[in-house]
């Protein structure tokens, strides 16, 4: 469990032009935070584009991250939807050589109670051979795992061994610390609220803009994590703007622009998403100026 306390990130997807995967970005954003500070990688999550990448692609992007990572850091890989028995079969059919764990997002659209919830993730820790992370993220599932119904799950299966909260509610975070078992991860989905989380006890964060900006992101919940609280806030003051202006369109396009500002890959995206407008990019250009990454 220790290997998913402190920073983990959430990477993209990088595309060509053509909107073919760009493995060649893809590198250097592994090598870039690898380098810097981060302390695990997590593989086709939402920020992955994760809904538009192939089931052929999704093994392409597993096992080249795999050989390019080499077992320098923690992965972590996102196997999760609203069709139970299809994330059984897929969690059967995948290969996990080189992979640490598994994040597993919360049944979206079809607003499961939560007991339905529960007997979802029972399903899924029955089969897979990973500790699992589960993910709540009610934004974009329209469907709030409770933080009962959470540690009713943590309580239950040994393997399932971390949350990542991402309902930008602080008063649900503070619930989840205050009731989990003492070997139960509490990390921060919400980029905005991590240090916070950090400080009040959770693990850590898996996080959109620490790929971007990973010495100093890792370092800020590095030093939350530790108690240090004017330190770390020091580095999330500087932080914030860039922040929120990541998600201020939609996410993963804003973070794209961040990461093609800093020439380490494209802002491509595959549709429905567009890419972040004119204005954005320029905001985003002068904010990474102002904190000496131009």
């Amino acid at each position: 469990m220790t290997k998913f306390i402190g920073t983990g990130v959430a990477l993209i997807t990088p595309f060509n032009a053509d909107l073919t995967i760009d493995f060649d970005a893809l590198e250097r954003l592994v090598e870039y935070n690898i380098a810097n500070g981060t302390d695990y990688l997590v593989i086709s999550g939402t920020t992955g584009e994760s809904v538009t990448v192939t089931p052929e692609e999704k093994k392409q992007l597993i096992t080249f991250i795999t050989k390019i990572n080499n077992g320098r850091l923690p992965l972590v890989l996102g196997i999760g939807g609203n069709n139970t028995a299809n994330v059984i079969s897929e969690i059967e059919a995948t290969d996990f050589t080189g992979i640490d764990g598994v994040l597993s997002v919360s049944p979206y659209y079809s607003k499961p109670t939560q007991e339905g919830i529960y007997q979802h993730f029972k399903a899924i820790a029955a089969v897979t051979p990973k500790p699992i992370i589960l993910y709540n993220v009610p934004g974009r599932t329209s469907s709030n795992m409770l933080p009962e119904t959470t540690l009713r799950l943590a309580k239950d299966f040994d393997n399932i061994i971390a949350v990542k909260e991402a309902g930008n509610n602080v008063h649900q975070y503070l619930e989840l610390l205050r009731t989990k078992p003492e070997d139960f991860l509490v990390l921060s989905g919400d980029d905005d609220l991590a240090l916070g989380v950090a400080l009040a006890g959770g693990s850590g964060v898996i996080s959109v803009i620490g790929q971007a900006l990973p010495k100093e992101f890792s370092e800020m919940i590095r030093l939350g994590i530790a108690g240090k609280a004017k330190e770390a806030y020091d580095i999330h003051f500087k932080l914030m703007p860039i922040t929120g202006l990541i998600f201020s369109e939609n996410n993963p396009s804003g973070i794209k622009a961040v990461l093609s500002a800093l020439s380490i890959s494209k802002p491509h995206v595959r549709l429905p998403l567009v890419e972040a407008t004119d204005q954005l990019n320029e905001t985003i250009k002068s904010e990474l100026k102002i904190l000496g990454k131009s």
